[in-house]
């Protein structure tokens, strides 16, 4: 079978699941240009195609798309207008698939696009791949059928983060590392200024021990303090000394709706601390056994989730890091190969 998606911003963990497609069907993929606030280095594997949209005009992707010729059309959301007009041309033909990580807020933009979708997406779209249940929800509001829609779309490298925690669990069982992390970009909707001043009121209020890593680079300024580091943009091949000295994993946005990163860390065997904001945590958190939630908008919740961390034993946070480790197991690379290939298979029975 030939997959063409049509892309963003591709990231390692969608490299690998298409990686992984590519063992038993041709892979093409059309991607936005590389952002330069996440210049990640991939290594493409000889049977996956990457094309650089930038490099094409639309009369040229129609024939690209065209001597591709696909069995199945998988697209980014409804951002890209090249990328609807090049997906409808299909519809019917083939599946044409739209993946969606959006969660209802009831906004009016979301109302419109509720009725806009009758007339539209639904002449485009046979079906919708999502990550979770809020997702899913939101696409049958769209007026997709619930038979049209699947979920577990986001995947992270299992294999990869997998190996961290059974390379370091040893090691924390007699020396837990007294270190949160975190892994985002430098942006006020991930909450990292919130994090910083939770965190150095926390070493105001009750001194200890504790260090807060953070991995990342964007448009706020670093804040200065002798026990927060900043390692600035890491490549995924970099990352596993740093994780190894790492216990803790916090993501504290105030808009995140997935986060890959979570079933990354919770594979890790990371405790987890989560703004409720987050949607992977509908999986891969279970309040008191891995981790804990925080409403981003209380002053002081996240203080307070700090607090209980440091508090804990060893035993305690190995515990958590174990059940961590075992709720990313939920989503696997080749639960999301099947799951590309049902959507074929579902076409056929039409």
């Amino acid at each position: 079978m030939t997959v063409l998606f049509l892309y963003t911003e591709i990231a390692d963990y969608f490299l690998n699941c298409c990686r992984h497609l590519s063992l038993n069907n041709n892979v093409h993929i059309i991607r936005w240009a590389v952002n330069k606030e996440a210049p990640f280095n991939f290594v493409v594997p000889q049977n996956i195609t990457i094309y650089e949209k930038n490099n094409y005009n639309f009369i040229q992707l129609q024939q690209l798309i065209s001597t591709i010729n696909p069995n199945i059309i998988i697209s980014s959301g409804w951002k890209d207008n090249d990328y609807l007009k090049l997906t409808k041309a299909y519809y019917k033909k083939i599946p044409t698939v739209i993946i969606c990580d959006t969660h209802y807020k009831g906004s009016l933009k979301q109302k419109l696009a509720i009725i806009f979708s009758r007339f539209y997406l639904l002449k485009i779209f046979s079906n919708a791949w999502v990550p979770g249940n809020a997702q899913f929800n939101y696409v049958k509001k769209l007026g997709f059928k619930s038979s049209s829609v699947k979920t577990g779309f986001y995947c992270c490298n299992l294999n990869k983060f997998n190996l961290v925690y059974s390379n370091s669990i040893q090691t924390k069982n007699t020396n837990f590392p007294k270190r949160f992390l975190y892994v985002g970009r430098y942006y006020d909707f991930k909450g990292i200024k919130e994090l910083w001043n939770a965190f150095i009121q926390l070493q105001n209020q009750q001194p200890n021990d504790w260090e807060l890593w953070c991995l990342g680079t964007g448009s706020i300024e670093p804040i200065i303090h002798p026990k927060v580091k900043h390692f600035g943009f890491v490549q995924p091949a970099d990352l596993e000394p740093i994780l190894q000295q790492c216990g803790v994993f916090i993501l504290p946005s105030k808009f995140e709706p997935w986060g890959v990163v979570v079933q990354e860390y919770a594979a890790s065997g990371f405790p987890l601390i989560l703004s409720s904001v987050v949607g992977a945590k509908e999986i891969f958190l279970e309040e008191n056994k891995n981790g804990y939630l925080f409403n981003h908008s209380t002053k002081d919740e996240l203080l307070n989730k700090l607090k209980k961390i440091i508090e804990l034993t060893t035993a305690q946070l190995i515990s958590m890091s174990t059940h961590s480790h075992t709720l990313a197991q939920k989503i696997t690379v080749e639960k999301w190969c099947n799951t590309l290939l049902e959507f074929k298979n579902d076409f056929r029975k039409k």
